[in-house]
């Protein structure tokens, strides 16, 4: 125990001398909207670092966050700090302010915790001191529940103002791309058509609409014929695409919150008509459909040996001078990854059906899984030569397997599942370069 000699004219005896408290400055610069004007951190360890100076305080580490402080145990740094103080690098917190320490209770309770037991001696901010008194620690309690209130009340203002918006036919958050906020001050809140955006959107809906295009290939259009850029200076997304063609803002009507069921006629200028945002929605369920419905045999098991992209498949049909249609499946390079790859050239499926086989020798199975896949189908092919044709000594699952010769077999004859099932167990993987394919 640290002690000290009585002042002359008191009873000799020891006295316990004061705690030196060491201070942690922890600067905290909100994300909430409404304090956007408060000091910014550098403006704040400014101020403290003076205040410090000025009363002669021990500031031995500084802390720097960006978190909000409304949700309980969100801060990392704040985190640090409770468990610095546990372990008794310093015992005091230095900040600008009672609410950059906390805004909701579950913090608040963390640092009326530690003065209780005695690992945090003071808080000091730029007006006011609490130490580990009982009428003190009731003051910090009164004033971090008030940034408790004022962060709820903010919330709840909030939705009432979105509400207010959506009702009056105003789009309450960022602007779609394609429109822009009215800089107008009587009109801030309406949004406006993008002049140099809002007619590349619309050619988006017309072109899916009357020329067919796949969302794909208006991503391809956007990103690499016309190097289409959004506000924020980046490429549109390949999901983005689909969220503005199917956003229901360009025809003049939104719903807020987003499933809510709630539907607001807007006041701005539609970018399309009613007419052709149903039509593009109609080609896109189509496209789905049509998607699903071509499942080939070898997509999505090989790359592009150039590129890395996918391997993706096309049907192409040709008349027969006998009045019939032959079908042919074509593979080759999606350019996902590459829009210009030049090692793009289509193999019709027989050839790599072929070039498979010849390679399968190469190929490293996982045996185990081919096998039991195999061993099922002797099984079900033994019950069919007992039961139906009344053979004595059916084909026996447990009998010698020779997986080359079985993948080989349902490369040629299998089914499209059977040759997807197959492909699945490979472990080596497969590349497609030049019409050329190879095991890695």
């Amino acid at each position: 125990m640290n002690t000290i000699e009585a002042p002359a004219g008191f009873p000799a005896k020891q006295i316990q001398a004061p705690i030196k408290v060491k201070f942690c400055l922890y600067a905290r610069k909100s994300t909430e909207s409404e304090e956007r004007q408060v000091l910014s951190i550098d403006s704040q360890i400014k101020e403290m670092l003076a205040l410090a100076e000025r009363d002669g305080l021990e500031v031995v580490a500084l802390k720097r966050e960006s978190h909000s402080a409304k949700d309980t145990g969100q801060r990392p740094v704040f985190n640090e700090i409770v468990e610095e103080i546990k372990s008794g690098k310093y015992n005091g917190i230095l900040t600008w302010a009672t609410d950059r320490i906390s805004r909701n209770a579950g913090d608040l309770g963390r640092v009326v915790d530690l003065m209780d037991a005695g690992y945090l001696e003071e808080i000091r901010t730029f007006g006011q001191r609490f130490s580990n008194n009982p009428n003190e620690k009731f003051l910090l309690t009164i004033l971090g529940g008030q940034a408790k209130l004022e962060n709820d009340n903010r919330g709840i203002n909030v939705k009432r103002g979105l509400r207010a918006r959506v009702e009056m036919g105003l789009w309450p958050t960022v602007p779609p791309t394609g429109y822009r906020s009215q800089k107008d001050m009587e009109k801030r809140c309406q949004m406006v058509i993008d002049p140099e955006r809002g007619p590349v959107v619309r050619k988006m809906f017309e072109k899916v609409a009357y020329e067919k295009w796949s969302g794909r290939k208006v991503h391809h259009w956007l990103k690499f014929e016309l190097n289409f850029k959004t506000k924020g200076n980046k490429n549109l997304a390949f999901s983005n695409v689909f969220r503005t063609l199917q956003n229901t803002f360009y025809c003049g009507t939104f719903e807020f919150p987003k499933g809510s069921g709630n539907w607001y006629q807007g006041k701005h200028e539609p970018l399309i008509t009613k007419e052709l945002f149903d039509q593009v929605q109609s080609q896109l369920r189509r496209e789905v459909v049509v998607r699903e419905s071509r499942e080939f045999a070898f997509t999505r098991l090989m790359t592009c040996g150039q590129c890395g992209s996918g391997i993706s498949a096309e049907e192409k049909y040709k008349p027969r001078k006998n009045g019939t249609t032959a079908r042919y499946v074509y593979y080759g390079c999606n350019r996902s990854k590459d829009h210009y790859c030049k090692g793009n050239k289509y193999l019709r499926e027989e050839e790599l059906i072929e070039q498979l086989i010849k390679i399968f020798d190469k190929i490293d199975f996982n045996e185990l899984d081919v096998k039991a896949k195999l061993r099922d189908e002797l099984r079900r092919y033994g019950r069919f030569q007992r039961t139906v044709l009344g053979l004595p000594n059916p084909a026996s699952p447990d009998q010698e397997i020779d997986v080359s010769t079985y993948a080989k077999y349902i490369l040629v004859d299998g089914s499209k599942e059977e040759k997807r099932e197959l492909l699945g167990c490979l472990k080596t993987k497969l590349r497609v370069t030049r019409g050329a394919i190879s095991a890695d």
